[in-house]
């Protein structure tokens, strides 16, 4: 098999250290030379010197968790980089080690077998974990709310039937009064502002409750966790408006698009980018989502793990606007992408994997079998 690159460098990254195997083929024979550095700036850094003194041009690592980040943060720019999927370059099994699955990172570098992930620019990279940061804050902002609505009805307060946001204008109101002490349903009724559905009588008779001190408790603290994350909410979203300040033009374009708010738009940028070179079709881009396909119509499979894009234009709201997950990030690769392939239908008469025949006896069987 041809070698593409006969000075090249596989990288078996982990937590607290990374294995590396130099791989320097020069005619038909082949050397190797293995180290083993920890992950500290020190550690990576005496990596780098190794591999420039070993004049290697190209360095392949999986993408295992966030660890390959500070290794990749120290080699970019001295060498040419290849992000694998840790999927596409297993090992075969047997007795494997730390060195021998380097070695194996390498021989594939080498020989060009590996199909490079792409890795976002820094700029765009930032982004994306400042859009991450705010699902998981605008998340836990809904489980508080949550837990206060389960507050409300064990003290028998059906304010979630007149009112739909208890965190709006009113419901605020109300919930301020019952922390205080007000127990009136006259009074709390009175604190609604702007225009409800239910009538006057109906707020009366859902705020009439059993409220004790515990339960006040309880709201409180809830309403404090919850004010503090919508500050955070508010900083963050205030920095995400500087970080996009380059691709201002793309967001405002994306927002042109028919139920394409500014929050999904920064989302859809933060995951995909502004470069749609990537992907040589639209189908491509709809692929690697694991969107429908308009053109054939056709559900994809959706891949395992979700594409948080995806969640920004499926949520898009003040309070649930889809920006990732703590999930591993997915890996696009820099080379075209192939749409995804429809799942093979089970033949008639299959179920569960075992084909149905008349020998068992079964009276749906033996009508399509053919047997009268």
């Amino acid at each position: 098999m041809e070698v593409l690159y006969p000075r090249c460098a596989g990288l078996d990254v982990h937590a607290r250290n990374v294995t590396a195997c130099v791989r320097i083929a020069s005619g038909p024979d082949v050397t190797y030379q293995h180290r083993t550095v920890p992950t500290t700036t020190r550690g990576l850094l005496e990596l780098a010197d190794w591999l420039a003194a070993a004049q290697c041009t190209h360095i392949a690592m999986e993408a295992t968790g966030v660890y390959w980040k500070p290794v990749w943060h120290i080699l970019d720019g001295q060498f040419t980089l290849v992000l694998a999927n840790a999927l596409h370059i297993r090992h075969v099994p047997g007795r494997k080690s730390d060195m021998t699955d380097a070695a194996w990172i390498a021989d594939l570098l080498a020989h060009g077998l590996i199909r490079s992930s792409f890795v976002p620019p820094a700029e765009i990279q930032e982004l994306r974990d400042l859009t991450r940061t705010r699902k998981q804050l605008v998340g836990e902002i809904a489980r508080h709310t949550l837990r206060m609505q389960k507050t409300l009805e064990d003290a028998n307060l059906k304010l979630t039937h007149v009112v739909s946001d208890i965190l709006g204008t009113s419901g605020r109101a109300i919930l301020k009064a019952l922390m205080a002490g007000e127990t009136d349903p006259d009074r709390l009724a009175d604190l609604t502002r702007g225009r409800l559905k239910a009538t006057h009588a109906q707020l009366v008779e859902a705020l009439h409750g059993r409220i004790t001190a515990h339960h006040r408790f309880l709201l409180d603290l809830h309403m404090t966790q919850i004010e503090a994350l919508e500050a955070a909410v508010d900083k963050l979203e205030r920095h995400v408006g500087t970080a996009l300040a380059p691709f201002r033009a793309a967001v405002s374009l994306l927002t042109t698009m028919p139920g394409l708010s500014d929050t999904a738009a920064r989302v859809l940028i933060a995951e995909i980018g502004d470069d749609m070179t990537r992907f040589p079709t639209p189908g491509h881009l709809v692929s690697w989502a694991g969107l429908w396909s308009a053109a054939r119509c056709q559900c994809r499979e959706t891949p395992l793990d979700p594409d948080p894009s995806r969640d920004a234009v499926a949520e898009d709201d003040a309070h649930s606007s889809g920006v990732g997950s703590d999930a591993e990030e997915r890996q696009l690769s820099a080379s075209p992408v192939s749409p995804a392939q429809e799942p093979p239908r089970a033949e008639e008469g299959d179920r569960g994997g075992g084909r149905l025949h008349a020998h068992r006896r079964l009276r749906h069987a033996a009508r399509r079998a053919g047997v009268p």
